[in-house]
């Protein structure tokens, strides 16, 4: 009987695809705990820990159900390269067609495709998972220099409905993101966030003695509190539904030291590794809106904005603009990035704070992400493939199709300008309007040019100067030019001896 093998990757733990509707006899699902996956990038232990668990807990799902699963462990084996494993699994098995689902990363599209150079037949399938496709993203920019988020998100709630009234958007205005960026009032009271709990003690020492470049901490493996199957991930949403769905609108943008979840739903890595479908996530958090009357309109639409909306058109980035996308820098920016960011040792609180917390939970939201660890590496001029390796790394979320689009375009502005219309940079200012960071820092948040001065500042102006010839034409930009210009010659040489001293000495600050 020819055989056919149908590899099940890390990331593509769809229990709603269409492979696993039949049971066929003639079809194995293979999964491997690879070597090479888990060690391109100095990973987080929670984030190898996570994808190995759910994919041990998803192919045990399939065998329950009468599926044939070939399952290789991280220890199986030394091999490194995933072609390299399955093409031995192949022979083992005596495989005649290998099957794949479409996966969402470049280099392993390029690194299974190699199989067919060794006399295996090889088809790929859709993943089934992401709302649109590359070709309605190819369609919606052709002959376009530029990509706007908001021209594809538009096109999505118009085919999908949600939030929609026939052919306008539900409520009048298609974004509420002006609504989004509330700071926690004084004494506010967050819920503590529902943590599942997995035993995870066999993955992470099967993890440990593979001796992978893991980084971060895993405190408790009787306890692992992210999300290793659907059920657990629903559960997770249902509760933040319940508990803090009225809230994430007003405060999305929101930061502190005193919570590291704050109104975030944290099923990002379910949704990345396909655990849970977005369109369906989407399709509940309007019904819950439209039929819970305290949950206000800007909590429905920045929470669907961030899925229908970032996480779609970031994925459309991607495949439109790889792989020389992954080599872009707009700035030239060459400065490594300083050793405390892989153990938040610093005396800036902001850093020190979102850092710390990455380590501990393998976490931060998107604020976190964008403007004091991306605001920061690009102020300071960090190489973008440091900036990318670090982003990859750490965060439990991060996959390199929704990683590099954000980090190299979005926050580092290394593409110049396909994604993003101008630089997201801020002064201590904005840290001090969105949250608790500058209360007892180090650093004094209102001063530029002293020595105990808050590096943002002065490190902001001198970003904008020393970059005039590539952003002075900006239409974003006026004023700040126009402000900078205004500035005395005295200031502005002030500001340049401030920020070129923090520039020699970032390993210090």
């Amino acid at each position: 009987m020819s055989r056919t093998l149908r590899l099940v990757l890390g990331d593509q733990l769809n229990p709603t695809h269409s492979w696993f509707q039949q049971i066929d006899a003639s079809i194995t699902y293979v999964f491997i705990e690879c070597r090479g996956e888990g060690s391109y990038a100095p990973h987080h232990i929670q984030k190898v820990v996570g994808i190995l668990q759910a994919m041990r807990n998803f192919a045990a799902k399939l065998k329950e159900q009468g599926h044939e699963v070939y399952y290789h462990r991280i220890l199986d084996s030394e091999q490194v390269d995933l072609a390299e494993i399955l093409h031995s699994i192949s022979g083992k098995l005596q495989g005649t067609a290998l099957q794949f689902m479409e996966p969402d990363e470049l280099r392993v599209q390029q690194n299974l495709e190699e199989l067919a150079t060794k006399g295996h037949p090889i088809s790929f399938v859709s993943s089934e998972h992401f709302i649109s496709t590359k070709e309605e993203f190819t369609a919606t920019f052709k002959g376009k220099k530029s990509f706007l988020m908001e021209t594809f998100y538009r096109k999505l709630r118009k085919r999908t409905g949600i939030l929609m009234e026939g052919d306008a958007p539900h409520g009048g205005k298609w974004n509420y993101d002006a609504q989004n960026r509330k700071k926690l009032p004084k004494n506010h009271l967050i819920p503590p966030p529902y943590l599942p709990s997995t035993n995870v003690e066999e993955v992470y020492t099967d993890v440990l003695k593979a001796d992978l470049p893991t980084i971060g901490n895993l405190k408790d493996p009787k306890h692992y509190y992210w999300p290793t199957s659907t059920e657990q991930a629903l559960a997770i949403f249902d509760q933040w539904l319940e508990h803090c769905f009225q809230f994430f609108g007003d405060f999305q943008d929101a930061m502190t030291v005193s919570d590291w979840a704050l109104y975030h739903s944290r099923i990002s890595f379910a949704l990345n590794v396909k655990l849970i479908d977005p369109l369906t996530i989407c399709q509940r958090a309007e019904a819950y809106y439209r039929s819970n009357e305290h949950v206000p309109l800007n909590a429905a639409e920045g929470f669907i904005r961030q899925i229908l909306g970032w996480r779609e058109f970031m994925r459309g980035v991607y495949w439109e603009r790889m792989p020389d996308f992954g080599n872009e820098n707009y700035f030239n920016h060459k400065t490594p990035l300083p050793k405390w960011f892989w153990n938040g040792d610093t005396k800036m609180k902001c850093l020190s704070h979102s850092i710390g917390q990455s380590l501990d939970h393998a976490y931060a939201h998107h604020i976190q992400r964008l403007m004091v660890t991306g605001n920061f590496m690009l102020l300071a001029g960090i190489d973008p493939d440091e900036v990318d390796l670090w982003y990859l790394g750490i965060y439990i979320d991060a996959f390199e199709w929704v990683e590099i689009t954000n980090t190299r375009g979005m926050s580092q502005y290394a593409d110049g300008g396909w994604i993003a219309t101008k630089p997201y940079v801020a002064s201590a200012n904005y840290m001090k309007k969105m949250g608790d960071y500058c209360q007892n820092c180090f650093y004094n948040e209102k001063t530029k040019t002293d020595s105990d001065s808050c590096p943002f500042n002065s490190l902001y102006w001198n970003f904008f100067e020393r970059h005039r010839d590539l952003l002075g034409n900006n239409f974003r930009l006026g004023m700040v030019y126009r402000t900078f210009d205004k500035m005395s010659a005295e200031n502005k040489a002030s500001i340049r001896a401030r920020a070129n001293y923090v520039l020699e000495n970032l390993e210090a600050l």
